[in-house]
């Protein structure tokens, strides 16, 4: 299923990372590029790479400059983020463009990819609340406390795997239909930030 598939491949993502756990540590995907499985890995690694720049940016002592160029930094990290949720939706539209829904076929809140972004977000929740889990330099109060909160990631996984195979098997189906808005983010675009576009004037 597709998304066992994708949760296999983002655990190694974040399993790769964090045999050096550093934010610079050069992507080596080791799917071959155009693949789903490539996007699912390339996706992963930049969520788990923005996970740990948003910890550092939340330093108290961190430096305003540096932190502005983090912030920057994060931002362009976001955008990509979002262009990989499109490369992926991208590939779904091409794989079931010869389907054609019902007549009372209905669209989705969201799209397949979408979904499966959430799907990542999860696997690095639970990958640190369990980390947190396993600290021995806390007292029990905060294992506790992050246990409950860990099976609370785990069943919401689980529901949110089956949710996406029933979408997947509704689009396959027919009983539902794919319809992909782009992003237009509008802050990053100098014609469309109004802070940008003062300084022209």
């Amino acid at each position: 299923m597709l998304t066992e598939q994708a949760n296999v491949i983002f655990c190694r993502a974040i399993d790769d990372y964090h045999r050096h756990d550093n934010v610079d540590t050069p992507i080596e995907n080791p799917y071959a590029e155009g693949s789903l499985e490539f996007l699912l890995y390339h996706k992963n690694w930049i969520d788990t790479v923005q996970w740990h720049l948003e910890d550092i940016i939340r330093d108290p002592h961190i430096d305003p400059v540096d932190a502005l160029n983090l912030k920057r930094r994060i931002d362009r990290s976001n955008q990509v983020r979002c262009d990989m949720v499109e490369y992926i939706d991208s590939y779904l539209l091409d794989k079931y463009k010869d389907i054609v829904p019902a007549a009372d076929a209905r669209i989705n809140t969201e799209t397949p990819a979408w979904a499966i972004d959430r799907l990542s977000i999860l696997a690095l929740k639970i990958y640190h609340m369990r980390a947190e889990v396993e600290r021995d330099d806390v007292d029990d109060e905060h294992r506790a406390a992050c246990q409950a909160k860990l099976d609370v990631l785990i069943q919401q996984q689980q529901d949110l795997l089956i949710a996406i195979e029933e979408l997947i098997e509704d689009i396959e189906a027919g009983r539902k239909y794919m319809k992909v808005y782009r992003q237009m983010k509008m802050y990053n675009d100098p014609s469309l930030n109004p802070i940008l576009y003062a300084q022209k004037r």
